[in-house]
């Protein structure tokens, strides 16, 4: 009976599309059909039932983000020449809207700062593969700088503002940068660490400078200014910049960010979440991570948004930038949500027009409550690592999932959750040697099969390449295979949405940072006399900002 009712669906389905003359869907829903008839059971039809529009939600958006990355590849398009395209679509619209100061960039201002930057570069001397560091705090001419390099091949890494002293100089040693741009306000970091830089290390600064300051160094803006503003010959290159990871086991790992990679995740972002070219983005995310720099700069650049950017993160200030810019879209990480549910009542979170919001770590616990009291109506949640092939997306918004993988063709995009030992967190393998995938309610580590042909499917590692063999498994799928370890325990539900649980790796989480244990206990074994010391996270009830004063989220063991 229920075999009969899987070749009935899969001819209904096939009748359907042929009606409509979709050739490639109907294919897709004949081997659902076929899956049903293969499934079996009546709860694995109800799944697949169930999930079906979802699934082929998905599957749209992937064949649209394939498709237009093998135009481009085949026409060896880069970001540089994909942003020249939407410039001369609307030269004179906003591109960026910087709220610290009021400054707007056109998308032709953009550009031709881009310009500026690449000749800067090249009157250096630097070539392709050359690395320069950028170190300030959110702006526009972040942008414009690591956008110029990459138009000849010059490669930016993009430094954490946070940082300070061996951490920063790690940052400085492991991308090989040969020279550092900083912003004014990072002037003491720079400071407190350049006696110790390389004697070839070159320093630019930008903003204001005060006279006072004991590093004095060429001022980037007044070389800018007399740069030239026509197209510098461009030069194609993999590589685009660096991004660092927060290093889950020590400190942060450069991760290769490239051509295909930006696009990637920009255009699944675009259009998995309903995005549009006339959209105005709030981008309060540091631009030092992707989720800033790719899933939010990125739709300025490669599919024409308008992008306001704030330095920093206001809870109190939100809204009120919001409608100030008229705003309909925000990005978001899950603290930021419960900052702005912990603020009262005002009058501009009635007034403003987001129609979106995109980012990841919304709890379940506050999702709701969030979507009521603000009036949004569509949460992009997504889950990814600059450098992960395993990136997934909540398209449909079930609330708590950061995406899901098919239940129906769970090798279309050949991800898994597979066993790991409780503690060590190691793989577990069968009697053939195979990673054991989890049933489902069985929480395992995310992993995704490595393809390099394939640019959704290929893994491009960190500039240290011991710390790229330690993210490969191998043998996981089948025997010869290797596959991305996320190192994240998720969980998935029957219906095949899948939750995050935990990180396997020593970290906490500190103003949306994922912190590295080993980091924090270096520092304190060194002020501390070299003794041993043992850190670790807890868990914590949700605070406020204010709060972080008062509480100390980690518990430090001292071992004399």
């Amino acid at each position: 009976m229920e075999r009969k009712i899987g070749v009935i669906l899969s001819f209904i389905c096939l009748g359907a599309v042929w009606l409509r003359s979709f050739p490639w869907l109907c294919s897709l829903l004949v081997g659902l059909g076929l899956c049903l008839v293969h499934m079996g059971s009546w709860k694995n039809i109800h799944i697949a039932l169930h999930t079906v529009k979802r699934d082929l939600m998905c599957l749209a958006v992937i064949i649209k983000v394939r498709i237009s990355m093998y135009h481009h590849q085949r026409n060896r398009r880069t970001i540089p020449t994909l942003f020249a395209q939407v410039v001369t679509q609307h030269p004179d619209k906003p591109a960026l809207i910087y709220e610290a100061t009021g400054e707007v960039w056109s998308f032709r201002e953009l550009q031709e700062r881009c310009h500026a930057v690449a000749h800067w570069a090249l009157a250096q001397g630097w070539t392709e593969g050359d690395v320069v560091a950028l170190y300030m705090e959110s702006q526009p001419l972040m942008a414009a700088l690591w956008l110029g390099f990459a138009m000849i091949g010059v490669e930016a890494a993009l430094i954490n503002y946070n940082l300070r002293q061996q951490s920063l100089l790690h940052c400085l040693s492991v991308s090989g940068a040969r020279a550092m741009v900083f912003g004014s306000e990072m002037t003491g970091a720079v400071t407190e660490v350049s006696s110790m830089l390389q004697p070839s290390m070159v320093l630019f600064s930008t903003g204001k400078q005060e006279d006072k300051d004991e590093l004095q160094v060429p001022s980037l803006d007044s070389l800018l200014a007399r740069s030239p503003r026509h197209p510098p010959p461009y030069k194609i290159r993999k590589e685009l910049f660096y991004i660092y990871t927060s290093g889950t086991t020590g400190m942060p790992k450069a991760a290769v960010v490239v051509h295909s990679r930006y696009y990637r995740i920009t255009a699944f972002g675009f259009h998995s979440f309903g995005l549009r070219p006339d959209d105005i983005m709030y981008n309060c995310l540091p631009l030092y991570h992707s989720a800033g720099n790719i899933m939010g700069i990125g739709q300025c650049l490669l599919f024409g948004l308008t992008v306001v950017i704030r330095r920093k993160f206001s809870a109190s200030r939100f809204w009120d930038d919001c409608v100030k810019h008229n705003c309909t879209v925000i990005q978001y990480i899950g603290e930021i949500c419960r900052y702005l549910l912990a603020q009262p009542v005002g009058k501009s979170e009635a007034r403003h027009q987001v129609r979106v919001a995109i980012g990841n770590g919304l709890r379940p616990s506050v999702w709701e409550e969030f979507v009521k009291r603000f009036r949004i109506q569509r949460i992009g949640e997504f889950y990814g690592a600059t450098e992960c092939n395993c990136s997934l997306l909540n398209i449909d918004g079930k609330v708590g999932a950061c995406g899901f993988n098919s239940r129906i063709l769970p090798n279309f995009y050949p991800i898994r959750l597979v066993r790991v030992q409780q503690d060590s967190k190691e793989l577990l393998r069968d009697s053939q040697g195979l990673c054991i995938p989890c049933e489902p309610g069985e929480p395992g580590m995310l992993v995704g099969h490595i393809n390099h042909t394939d640019p959704l499917r290929r893994f491009d590692g960190y500039a240290d390449q011991d710390a790229t063999k330690k993210k490969v498994a191998r043998n996981v799928f089948k025997m010869g295979d290797s596959a991305y370890v996320s190192g994240d325990i998720l969980v998935m539900d029957d219906y095949g949405y899948m939750y995050f649980m935990d990180r396997s790796g020593d970290t906490f989480r500190w103003r949306g940072e994922n912190v590295s244990t080993t980091e924090v206990e270096g520092v304190l074994s060194k002020l501390l006399g070299h003794t041993d010391v043992a850190v670790y996270g807890v868990s914590v009830p949700d605070l406020a900002w204010s709060d972080f004063s008062e509480a100390l989220y980690v518990c430090i063991y001292i071992y004399i």
